[in-house]
C-alpha cells in the first residue's frame, strides 16, 4: 500500500501533541492522569498517522508501544518511575541499533526515521555514528534529569526541551549530509538504500 508524504505540519502535530497533552494534563492533575492521558494521545497520533498517510514510521510504533507499556506498569502499580525510565529505555534501544547495526556493516538510520538518504558509505558511517552517540546521550540526560528534579520539571523538558534539542541536533547534521551526498545515478545510491556502510 502506497504511502503519502505528511504536511511537515502534520508530521510535528503528530509527535509534539502527545507530549503537550501529557504536559497540559500533569498541570492540571497530576502525573498518574497525565500518564493515561500521554497513552490515550500517543495512540490517537498513530491512528491520525495511518489514517492520513495510510503508514505509522518505525520509530514512532516503537516509541508508542513501550509508552504504552511502561504507561501500564506506571498506572497498575501506582509507581511514576516507570514513566520517567521510559526515555531512557527509548534512546537506549535506539542508541543499541543504532550502534549494533555499525558493528555488523550496517546502518539502520533511514529505516528509524522513515526516510532515505542518498549517502555514501561513509557518511552512512558518521552519520549513523552521531546519532547513535547523540541518543546515549539523551538516555543519560533524562536519567539526570528525572533522578535530580521535581517531577514537573521533569515533564516540561520531556514536552518543550527534547524536540528543540533534537531538531537543532538534526539541523546540525545537514552539513554532514549535503557533504556525502550522491546523486541518485551512482553505484553508491544502491549501497545508500540498502544502508551498506562497510564499503568506502
Amino acid at each position: 500500500m502506497d504511502k503519502t508524504q505528511p504536511h511537515p505540519l502534520f508530521k510535528l502535530a503528530t509527535e509534539l501533541g502527545p507530549l503537550i497533552v501529557f504536559f497540559v494534563a500533569n498541570a492540571k492533575y497530576q502525573l498518574f492522569v497525565a500518564t493515561g492521558a500521554f497513552m490515550v494521545a500517543i495512540v490517537a497520533s498513530m491512528v491520525a498517522s495511518y489514517v492520513v498517510t495510510r503508514h505509522v514510521p518505525i520509530m514512532a510504533l516503537v516509541t508508542g508501544a513501550i509508552v504504552l507499556v511502561f504507561g501500564t506498569l506506571t498506572l497498575v502499580l501506582h509507581d511514576e518511575t516507570f514513566i520517567k525510565v521510559k526515555p531512557t529505555i527509548i534512546y537506549g534501544l535506539f542508541a543499541a541499533v543504532l550502534g549494533g547495526g555499525l558493528l555488523f556493516g550496517r546502518s539502520f538510520i533511514a529505516l528509524l526515521f522513515d526516510q532515505m538518504f542518498n549517502l555514501t558509505p561513509q557518511g552512512w558511517r558518521i552519520l549513523t555514528a552521531r546519532w547513535a552517540l547523540f541518543f546515549l546521550g539523551m538516555a543519560v540526560l533524562n536519567e539526570i534529569v528525572w533522578r535530580t528534579q521535581s517531577t514537573d520539571f521533569w515533564v516540561a523538558f520531556k514536552a518543550f526541551g527534547v524536540i528543540p534539542i533534537t531538531m537543532i541536533f538534526a539541523i546540525a547534521q545537514m552539513p554532514l549530509t549535503k557533504r556525502y551526498h550522491v546523486e541518485p545515478v551512482s553505484l553508491e545510491r544502491s549501497e545508500a538504500e540498502a544502508g551498506d556502510v562497510s564499503q568506502g
